[in-house]
């Protein structure tokens, strides 16, 4: 038996994407004839999502004060911080700026015909910006975790890892309790691992059979140039940066994390996806827990540079299929307006739906693009929550070989 776990870890990267493929199949041709298919799927892959969620903020929230107080020094925690908030808003700024140029080169959406859906989706307002920052601190710890509000657990986290740091020897108790936690959540997600081929696929296929082949078909072309777009950018700007700056093989890289990114286009969860991206860059890559403990969760909050692409993309298809010409002075703001956003896009399926209206609106697009966008985000979703998951990854890599942890 042992030696089957040791084969069956070894090969999971295949299992996950044989869980994929099987899913989308069985979303096409058996779940819309068979109810118990999607039944059963739907019931699996809620029982999968909680047993991720479960352990998200408990680990989050421990593998942050364990880097902390391993590092030691609020110094070079505050380095780690700041080099990752400086990688991610670069390249989500960088991925915005493409996302408006090239759907403008191709003429994105030109001669598009669709019949608009009416939505009850409200716009999100721009000063939920300065609301996002006014509640940073948690009133409520507590209230934090039940909610899942990642900001303010990250924001928590540090206050509780600095703390520590500062009281020294009086924090040592607190402190057994958060490792002895830490490595109670690191077993519980390892366990859970080992299900991921099946989590994916029962994930995936009530969502294929929700969207039907009709839908696929008619918005093929679109989704296909939006996936090279997604994948392009990623093979291009993470591998560069994993080469350059990571002093890492982009082969190597992008094997390593394979088993992450498939969970994470399979969920649509960049959050869920934290646990298995931490193993991925520790174990396959050698990134150290403190470098990790820090990016990883910060990525899943802040870095959602497949989403700018999206709601680029999205903007520019609307707008041209709609007739509605979009200035470069409004493309600017859009691309200003995409990077802060998506700093408040929670990393969760559905997450930029909000972010899309409020673009939107500004961009002077009609309010019944919200219904087929909303058709279509899920499969849009897939791809870009994969994108962002590489995208923490990556960022840990190159974090790991510029910053020099010490003590």
């Amino acid at each position: 038996m042992k030696g089957f776990y040791q084969w069956y870890r070894k090969h999971i990267t295949g299992a996950i994407f044989a869980g994929l493929i099987l899913g989308i199949l069985t979303g096409l041709f058996l779940a819309d004839k068979f109810e118990v298919v999607l039944t059963a799927t739907s019931a699996l892959g809620s029982i999968y999502m909680n047993a991720l969620n479960m352990m998200i903020f408990p680990l989050v929230f421990c593998s942050i004060v364990m880097g902390i107080a391993s590092i030691g020094s609020a110094k070079t925690t505050g380095k780690i911080t700041g080099a990752a908030m400086l990688f991610f808003l670069c390249t989500t700024a960088l991925a915005s700026f493409m996302g408006l140029i090239i759907p403008r080169l191709i003429h994105l959406g030109r001669g598009v015909k669709f019949e608009m859906a009416t939505s009850d989706i409200q716009a999100t307002k721009m000063d939920s910006i300065l609301d996002t920052v006014k509640s940073l601190i948690p009133s409520n710890p507590v209230k934090a975790f039940a909610e899942g509000n990642m900001l303010q657990v990250l924001v928590f986290s540090l206050v509780i890892g600095f703390t520590l740091i500062a009281i020294g020897e009086k924090g040592e108790p607190l402190l057994k309790v958060i490792d002895s936690l830490n490595e109670v959540c690191l077993k519980i997600i390892s366990t859970v691992m080992y299900f991921t081929p099946i989590g994916v696929f029962c994930t995936i296929v009530p969502v294929v059979e929700a969207n039907g082949t009709s839908t696929i078909v008619s918005l093929a072309t679109q989704l296909v140039i939006l996936y090279i777009a997604f994948f392009g950018f990623a093979l291009v700007v993470y591998g560069a940066a994993v080469k350059v700056l990571g002093k890492t093989s982009p082969i190597r890289f992008f094997r390593a994390i394979m088993p992450a990114a498939l969970n994470a286009f399979g969920t649509c969860s960049s959050s869920a996806t934290i646990p298995l991206s931490k193993q991925c860059v520790e174990d396959e890559l050698g990134v150290s827990n403190q470098v990790s403990s820090i990016t990883i969760p910060l990525g899943a909050t802040v870095n959602m540079d497949a989403v700018s692409i999206l709601m680029s993309f999205m903007i520019m298809f609307f707008a041209n299929a709609c007739n509605v010409n979009v200035s470069i002075s409004m493309m600017v703001l859009v691309l200003l307006a995409n990077v802060l956003l998506s700093v408040g896009t929670p990393g969760i399926p559905g997450g930029a739906i909000a972010s899309f209206a409020a673009l939107a609106t500004m961009a002077g697009l009609p309010a019944g693009v919200m219904g087929v966008y909303i058709s279509i985000n899920t499969l849009c979703d897939m791809g870009a929550t994969c994108v962002n998951v590489i995208g923490d990854m990556a960022g840990c890599v190159v974090l790991q070989e510029q910053i020099d942890i010490e003590a």
